[in-house]
């Protein structure tokens, strides 16, 4: 279907390769801005620029040790690919 990126905006060059990845493989992929205790100190556009990625590409915040975010993400996901797909 796709993929998460789970992004650590902490440590947002590890995140780089994987970005890479999905945008040269053409699967679909949203970005996962993993928050700790509600802390996150970026928004999804200033990730979104610094890690060039198109507007196409979701960028959702979420904290992944959460089951509903969790669920919510993937959701996410595959509404994403769903209407990559009908494009």
């Amino acid at each position: 279907i796709g993929a998460v990126v789970l992004v650590d905006t902490r440590r947002l060059a590890d995140c780089f390769p994987a970005v890479d990845y999905f945008e040269n493989s053409g699967l679909p992929f949203v970005i996962a801005l993993n928050g700790f205790d509600g802390h996150q100190p970026y928004s999804p556009e200033e990730v979104r620029e610094a890690l060039q990625i198109g507007p196409d590409a979701p960028i959702i915040i979420t904290d992944a040790r959460h089951r509903a975010e969790a669920k919510s993400t993937l959701i996410t996901l595959v509404e994403h690919a769903l209407m990559a797909r009908l494009r």
